[in-house]
C-alpha cells in the first residue's frame, strides 16, 4: 500500500508538471486576459502538491508577467498660441497736444506761447510789416489793447522800415515782437518793462484806431 500511494503521487506530479509546461507555453504567446486566470490555477495546484511545485508555478507566472506589451504612448496634447491681434492691442491712442491759448491773469511768460502763435499767424499773411495788423490781431486774441505799443511802419524819410516792434505789457514784464526784412522770421521774447511804464525804447506811434 505505501508503494501504491507513492506511485500515485508520482503520476499526479508528472501530470501537473506537464500541465504547468503547457500553461507556460501558452503564457509565452501573450494570450491576453486569460493569463491571470491561468496563474491563479497554477497557484492552487501548487498548494495541493506542496512546495516542490511552487518553484515551477513561479517560473510560469514570471513568464506571463514578462509577456506584457509595451505601455501605450500618451497622445500629444495640442496647445493653441494666442493670436497677435489679442495680445498686440495698443494701450491707448496718442494724444495731440493742446493748442496754446490766452491765460487771463497769467504772467508774460505763461502767455508767450500764445503771443508767438498770433504773431506767426500775421507773418504768414499779406501784411508782414504792417504794425496795425499785429495790434489788431493781438487785441482780437484777447490781449489788452491799452497796454500795447508799436513802432512806425516807415522811416522819417518815408522809406519802409527795416523792422518794426510791438509789445504788450503784463504786470512788470512785456511781451515783445519784432518783424521785418532785416529780421527774417518773427522774434518774440519776454523782457522787463520800463520804469516809465512802457516796453519799447524810442519813438512809437499812437494806437488811435
Amino acid at each position: 500500500m505505501p508503494r501504491c500511494r507513492s506511485r500515485g503521487r508520482a503520476v499526479r506530479s508528472e501530470a501537473v508538471v506537464e500541465a504547468a509546461r503547457g500553461s507556460s507555453r501558452r503564457a509565452s504567446a501573450c494570450g491576453g486576459q486569460g493569463r491571470r486566470g491561468r496563474v491563479r490555477r497554477l497557484v492552487r495546484v501548487s498548494r495541493l502538491l506542496g512546495r516542490p511545485l511552487a518553484a515551477l508555478t513561479l517560473v510560469a507566472a514570471l513568464g506571463l508577467a514578462g509577456c506584457t506589451g509595451p505601455s501605450p504612448t500618451p497622445a500629444p496634447v495640442e496647445t493653441t498660441e494666442p493670436s497677435a491681434s489679442a495680445t498686440d492691442t495698443p494701450s491707448s491712442a496718442p494724444t495731440t497736444p493742446a493748442a496754446p491759448a490766452l491765460i487771463p491773469g497769467g504772467s508774460a511768460a505763461e502767455n508767450l506761447p500764445f503771443f508767438t502763435t498770433v504773431v506767426d499767424g500775421v507773418w504768414s499773411g499779406p501784411n508782414q510789416v504792417a504794425g496795425r495788423a499785429y495790434i489788431d490781431a493781438l487785441a482780437a486774441a484777447g490781449f489788452d489793447k491799452a497796454a500795447m505799443q508799436v513802432t512806425a511802419d516807415q522811416t522819417t524819410v518815408d522809406n519802409p522800415a527795416e523792422s518794426i516792434e510791438f509789445s504788450v505789457r503784463i504786470g512788470d514784464q512785456c511781451l515783445v515782437g519784432q518783424v521785418g526784412p532785416s529780421i527774417g522770421n518773427p522774434v518774440t521774447a519776454v523782457l522787463p518793462g520800463l520804469s516809465s511804464g512802457g516796453c519799447l525804447i524810442g519813438q512809437t506811434r499812437a494806437i488811435d484806431w
